[in-house]
């Protein structure tokens, strides 16, 4: 039974992933280089991070809201949009369209997040002898992190790829991208602050996914318009 709900719980956490590229044309285009090079780079970005974390950050034992802690590691979080725009603008890819580039880097930095944070805490904990939904709720919220990722990759794409895109969606498309850069900060006022507990959190997290990446594809598609 242990082992039974280990699985599906990664089947929940990682499917998604080798689901999306499997599904769509990331698969056909061979993109899986791309994938594993945005990895990568997100090894190397949560590495410094961390390293930035550790420095900067004081380690609190209460669950108090710090405004000045929460904005500190809201900046340091934008370290993830300066990886993102090195794996999208400075690494080497295939003949790829703008479109699959800026998927499949997004898939792989997905990917590499799931595994850096997730794997072990679900090898350790839902292996257990007594059964929890909090693991059910950690796939869940990986899920909602790599429509995230893929959104915020979109956005990044156009801002920094796309040069003739109208100027009265530039605005739409960094606030976007501050958004998405600065949930972690929401989500931990969410927790904190209004005291949400974990499964609200991750409801309002999926919801939130799916509102961006309706924006975001929006956003997309009127950026490559050429009456536009």
């Amino acid at each position: 039974m242990t082992l039974f709900h280990f699985f599906n719980c990664a089947i929940l956490t990682f499917g998604p992933h080798a689901v999306y590229y499997s599904a769509t044309p990331l698969s056909e285009y061979d993109t899986l280089r791309t994938c594993v090079k945005a990895a990568v780079v997100y090894l190397a970005t949560a590495l410094v991070k961390l390293v930035c974390l550790a420095t900067f950050l004081q380690v609190s034992e209460t669950e108090v809201f710090d405004p000045y802690q929460e904005a500190l590691k809201a900046m340091i979080g934008f370290i993830d949009v300066a990886g993102l725009y090195y794996a999208l603008t400075q690494l080497t890819h295939r003949n790829i369209s703008q479109n699959h580039k800026f998927q499949s880097v997004g898939l792989g930095w997905a990917f590499a997040d799931s595994v850096l944070h997730r794997l072990a805490p679900l090898w350790v904990g839902a292996r257990g002898l007594e059964f929890t939904w909090d693991y059910v709720l950690q796939g869940l919220e990986a899920n909602a992190n790599l429509v995230f990722t893929i959104s915020l990759a979109a956005l990044g794409s156009l801002m920094w790829l796309r040069k003739n895109k109208p100027k009265t969606l530039i605005p739409l498309i960094y606030i976007c991208a501050v958004i998405i850069s600065t949930m972690p900060s929401i989500t931990s006022y969410l927790r904190r602050v209004m005291g949400w507990h974990f499964p609200k959190i991750v409801g309002f997290e999926l919801i939130t996914s799916l509102v961006m990446a309706f924006i975001s594809c929006q956003l997309f598609i009127l950026c490559q318009r050429p009456s536009l």
